[in-house]
């Protein structure tokens, strides 16, 4: 009955993967759902309901045959995505089609978030650093080119946005937005540990960007870690890829900057497979050819970059770390009661958006010759 589940209850809180292991207890695993599913069940069979409704490649089909936005306004409306276009006035402009995408995508997070309760709670807030992160960058780079925060607002990403955030335009100079982010955002922990106030320049911006990245990331993959379970399980190899996918990128656009060896090295988020070996290889690149050959030995990056072409409908390096990037989100959903859901269901829909997106724009400028190059989710 429930009172013998619950004497499993302290043991599986602490050591919840040995002690399944160790005792092979039906029990045992029962009790571990009971107690994810008292505080987590209903938001894991709301993000499985909403995974159920991402577009598949007929849907993409479909789309991609449409002669303009009003078509796609009108299949869309066969989806998920019901009438959520339903108040915009013809003809539709491709913003307002990716505004409002990424509309719905907030409404159902927040609908998670504001419901939820510690740890999930936390992990949710970690999703949205992210995108806090970019946010914060894009006020800084427009106070360092003397525009009024105020029109920077509307463009920032729509996850990342949170209260203080609007305070933030009362900081004239980049000195004092540095202050304000310091005193009133979430990211203050990151910026404390990682950023000067005399880093603000226009050189530097982009380093900043990456090296909030970087303790976001190993900040995040802390976080999975002491969760442990099947949390850490899933987790872990995305966050490990994210921390790679930024090394390979770091390393390729430092070519032929002011960027050293050390500078390089100081970015690289240290969670990912390529720590510590492939990192200091990395480092030492001088050119793409070098990068290739580090990424040859590890079995999945070399598949990545073989994919890799030049030619017209060839797929770029960034195609490739996408389909990995959906890939691997798409395993999360293999396996139950943990988190790793609610992250992987924000990254395949920002992966629907751009596809989305990117739709509309060939149709809108009516170039449909490379309309099939997005990165399809579900067959």
């Amino acid at each position: 009955g429930l009172a013998s589940h619950l004497l499993f209850v302290p043991l599986l809180c602490r050591f919840p993967r040995v002690f399944l292991r160790q005792r092979g207890d039906k029990r045992a695993f029962a009790t571990m759902a009971l107690m994810f599913n008292m505080d987590n069940g209903y938001f894991e069979g709301l993000v499985r309901g909403f995974r159920s409704g991402i577009l598949r490649q007929a849907d993409y089909t479909n789309l991609s045959q449409c002669e303009n936005l009003d078509d796609m306004k009108l299949h869309l409306q066969t989806t998920d995505y019901g009438n959520f276009l339903q108040n915009e006035a013809s003809p539709l402009a491709v913003s307002v089609i990716d505004e409002k995408l990424k509309e719905k995508l907030v409404t159902e997070f927040y609908h998670i978030r504001k419901q939820a309760v510690e740890p999930l709670s936390k992990f949710l807030d970690f999703i949205s650093y992210a995108y806090m992160i970019d946010n914060i960058i894009l006020l800084i780079t427009g106070t360092l080119h003397e525009r009024d925060i105020s029109e920077l607002l509307p463009k920032c990403h729509p996850l990342g946005l949170f209260p203080e955030l609007k305070t933030l335009s009362i900081g004239s100079s980049p000195a004092e937005l540095y202050n304000s982010v310091l005193v009133d955002t979430p990211l203050a922990p990151f910026f404390l540990k990682c950023v000067s106030e005399q880093d603000l320049d226009e050189l530097n911006i982009e380093i900043i960007r990456n090296t909030l990245y970087k303790e976001y990331l190993e900040t995040f993959y802390q976080l999975c870690e002491e969760l442990g379970g099947s949390t850490f399980d899933v987790m872990a190899p995305i966050l490990q890829f994210e921390a790679d996918r930024r090394a390979f990128n770091i390393t390729i656009n430092s070519f032929n900057t002011e960027l050293t060896r050390d500078d390089r090295l100081k970015l690289y988020p240290k969670v990912g497979r390529l720590y510590p070996e492939g990192l200091t290889k990395l480092a030492d690149c001088s050119d793409y050819d070098e990068v290739v050959r580090v990424a040859e030995h590890y079995a999945e990056y070399r598949a990545l970059f073989e994919g890799v072409g030049t030619g017209t409908g060839d797929k770029t390096l960034e195609d490739r770390f996408f389909e990995h990037e959906v890939h691997l989100n798409k395993q999360s959903f293999l396996q139950q009661f943990h988190f790793g859901i609610f992250y992987s269901y924000v990254k395949l829909k920002e992966q629907e958006i751009r596809n989305i997106v990117w739709i509309s724009e060939c149709i809108a400028q009516k170039h449909k010759a490379k309309i099939d190059n997005y990165i399809p989710i579900f067959e």
